[in-house]
């Protein structure tokens, strides 16, 4: 995994949360409303565009996106395959 993509998905998250100073890799992003319903249209575009592939809606699991780890886990390592 590179960390360009994930400094993008951390920017992304800090970006729409000036309260937030710090992002933990294991923060439950979704339990702390770090995205949130609104946001998170705007967030599965975004890794699409990093990751150059489509993310159907069909395949969405929260799982993968509760933290940093997890996302990086799901969308940024060669061993899933999407």
């Amino acid at each position: 995994m590179t960390a360009e993509p994930m400094q993008a998905v951390r920017e992304f998250i800090l970006s729409r949360n000036p309260k937030l100073e710090d992002l933990p890799s294991d923060l439950d992003l979704i339990d702390s409303r770090a995205i949130n319903s609104l946001a998170f249209v705007e967030f599965i575009f975004l890794l699409e565009e990093l990751t150059g592939e489509p993310i159907d809606p069909e395949d969405v699991d929260l799982d993968d996106f509760r933290t940093l780890d997890a996302i990086a886990a799901a969308f940024f390592t060669k061993e899933v395959a999407r």
